[in-house]
Order: C-alpha cells, then structure tokens, then sequence
C-alpha cells in the first residue's frame, strides 16, 4: 500500500474496515481511540439513522457519536429535502429514513411522483418494483442512495445492497439516467470535510473498496488508504494504527 504523511482528519469506511459480518475487526476500537475525534465514519448505508448506527457500535464497543457518522441514505434524503421542496417523491427504503424525510417537510407518495428516490429497501417487492419502474419511465427524477450491490455479511455471505434494487428497476426501465448521491461520488465526502472543518488536502480516507472509497476520495482529491483483505479478515494479525494510517 502507499504512504502517506500523516494527516489532520480521517474519514473511515464502515462495513469491510472498521466491522464485517456485523462484528468489529480486532484494530477498530484502537484506530478510533488514537484519532481523538479527528474523525468522521463515511458508510454508504442507505437504511439507518446516524443515531441507530451509533447505539450499534457503542455494542461493539466502537464509540462513534451520530454528529460523526455521515450516512448515504439520510444525505440523499436531506438533498431531496434541499434541493427540491414541494417534490412528491416515492421514496424506497426503511421506515427509518421515511418518517425522516415526513420530518423534512417531503410528501411521500406510492405511485407517481416527481422523484423515486432509492434506498436499501428490505419491503422491495413486485409492486414497489412496477411502482417505481413505471414512475420513471413517466418522467420521474430516479436517485440512488449508493451504488453498492452488496457488501459483506456473516460467514462469507453477502447482503444485497441498494445498487441490486437500482438493477431491477433499470432492467424493466432499460437504461435511463440516474443520479448517485453516495460514495463514489463526492456529496458526502463534502458534508464529512464541513463536519471536521477539514480540508481535503489534509484529510485520508481509509476504506477497503477501491471503487468506492478510493474512487471517491480521489475526486474529491482527498488521500486513500486501502486497508488490504489480509487486515479485514477476522482472526488476522492485527496491525499497529500507524500501519493502517500509513497505509504500510
């Protein structure tokens, strides 16, 4: 991995970096401690609430406070929210992020609407499907929370993330423009620099995924730190913090 000078501010990928299988990884808590709060964990979660993750890792003895979490989903609900008042929008995901967006002055519809805005929705099923498909194909804004596919679960499995959902709605729409609001691309990256009041020439992210976390830090021209499949597996050597800072 390349090195790099030590830095001010760090933002931290989630799932495959600090935790897998929904268990933490053996240098997770070490790394977080030695940071004192230079930090912001960026996660492409597109189905929780800063505060539910917080109380999660608070568990895993991960101690992380909602102000320094900065999630997918509830970054594309506060755009939606931001950028297009009086939008009717069918928004896909947990009930979480929907009460959210009511809490935000947005008009939730099931049908229809100016925006299908789409999270990691566990209720997707044939109707929402055909809902959100013939939506678009009417003209519809489609919005994705993250791009992601998958990301690691228990014992090897995989977790079917938003960017499954976005692949059968595009399936019945064929290809049709869509905007993406998590990491690769760079809004949240923005909202984690403000947070820390940092800028990106002095901040590294550290993530797992080169796609995402390394694509996206390198158009926001922040430094990446890739954290190798070696470090990330259960039960390896743990290495020092300043060998994942450095990236050594």
């Amino acid at each position: 991995m390349q090195r790099h000078r030590p830095s001010n501010a760090y933002l931290i990928d989630l799932d495959g970096t600090l935790i897998r299988g929904g268990a933490p990884l053996p240098f997770a808590a070490p790394l977080l401690d030695s940071l004192n709060e230079r930090f912001v964990v960026l996660s492409n979660d597109a189905e929780h609430m800063p505060e539910q993750l917080s109380r999660s890792l608070r568990a895993m003895n991960l101690h992380v406070p909602p102000e320094r979490i900065v999630l997918a989903g509830a970054t594309a609900v506060d755009l939606v929210a931001r950028e297009m008042p009086g939008a009717r929008v069918m928004l896909l995901a947990s009930t979480v992020l929907r009460t959210y967006a009511r809490r935000l002055g947005i008009e939730l519809v099931e049908s229809g609407g100016d925006v299908v805005l789409l999270g990691r929705d566990r209720q997707f099923n044939f109707t929402r499907l055909a809902a959100a498909a013939n939506a678009v194909r009417d003209g519809a804004e489609l919005i994705i929370a993250n791009p992601d596919r998958t990301h690691p679960g228990k014992d090897g499995a995989v977790v079917p993330e938003t960017g499954a959902l976005l692949n059968a709605i595009l399936a019945c729409t064929g290809e049709v423009a869509y905007r993406i609001i998590g990491k690769p691309e760079t809004p949240m990256f923005w909202k984690a620099l403000a947070l820390l009041g940092a800028q990106a020439t002095d901040t590294v992210m550290i993530g797992d995924n080169v796609e995402t976390d390394g694509r996206g830090a390198l158009r926001a021209g922040i430094a990446f730190v890739h954290i190798d499949d070696w470090v990330a597996q259960p039960g390896s050597s743990k290495p020092t913090t300043e060998q994942v800072l450095a990236g050594g």
